[in-house]
């Protein structure tokens, strides 16, 4: 589901105004494409405590993400329809992570 955000960044940024291509289209591509890096990265870490520490830093991409779109929603670079379809998704994902990340403390 990360990467489908991710993918979903590109496409949605592309329509941003080329004045935006270095900073809110970057910004977003990057927060959104960092969720599910840092998933991977954290999993392939040696201990569950360096996992966890990885679920962590891919809630802040992900808050990051969110604020973007906030402001591309506000600004009009984004469409209410969009901003909640990508909204509700990122939501989705952190309540994932949250529950992973609960799941793999009660294992420490």
């Amino acid at each position: 589901m990360a990467i489908e955000l991710a993918v979903e960044a590109y496409k949605t940024t592309g329509d941003f105004p080329r004045s935006e291509l270095y900073g809110l289209t970057s910004q977003m591509r990057r927060a959104a494409g960092s969720v599910a890096a840092n998933i991977a990265e954290g999993h392939g870490r040696e201990t569950t405590a360096h996992f966890i520490q990885f679920l962590r830093f891919s809630q802040g991409s992900l808050k990051e993400f969110e604020t973007h779109l906030i402001i591309a929603n506000r600004v009009g670079f984004l469409e209410d329809h969009k901003f909640k379809e990508l909204i509700d998704r990122s939501e989705d994902i952190g309540k994932m992570l949250r529950a992973l990340i609960r799941s793999l403390q009660d294992k420490l």
